[in-house]
């Protein structure tokens, strides 16, 4: 049976993490917030460059803040964006959160209220694989 995730804690993370964005060139504020092992609830917020391949997405930035502190093992993510339907992580992160977990439940909520459920496994059904480390 799956664990059952309280979402509300993490989205008010991604929310509040969303709301303090560097985004003056996209204007598109993202706010993503994991959930480790032992409970912590760790955020992160894009941060934009001009020279755009710089840019730190949400997902990339709580992850980084998680194994600054020595937590490696995320059980849940929630990732805040106003995009109807709201947007899930791109390719970067999904393999960046596949480093650290096989497998995580994803909310990814917008301000409409609109929830969409996924997991890593669904949105990386392909995950890059070094040889002989399958």
């Amino acid at each position: 049976m799956p664990e059952r995730i309280d979402w509300e804690p993490l989205i008010a993370a991604a929310r509040a993490a969303a709301a303090r964005a560097h985004a003056p060139y996209s204007r598109f504020a993202v706010g993503a917030a994991l959930l480790m092992e032992d409970g912590t609830v760790v955020a992160g917020c894009n941060v934009e460059n001009r020279s755009y391949g710089l840019t730190m997405c949400a997902e990339r930035t709580a992850i980084g803040a998680a194994v600054s502190r020595g937590l490696t093992r995320p059980r849940a993510l929630a990732v805040v964006t106003t995009t109807a339907p709201p947007s899930a992580p791109c390719g970067m992160c999904r393999e960046t959160l596949r480093e650290f977990a096989e497998d995580l439940p994803i909310l990814l909520v917008n301000p409409d209220g609109r929830r969409v459920e996924t997991t890593l496994a669904e949105l990386l059904p392909f995950p890059f694989e070094l040889p002989g480390r399958g």
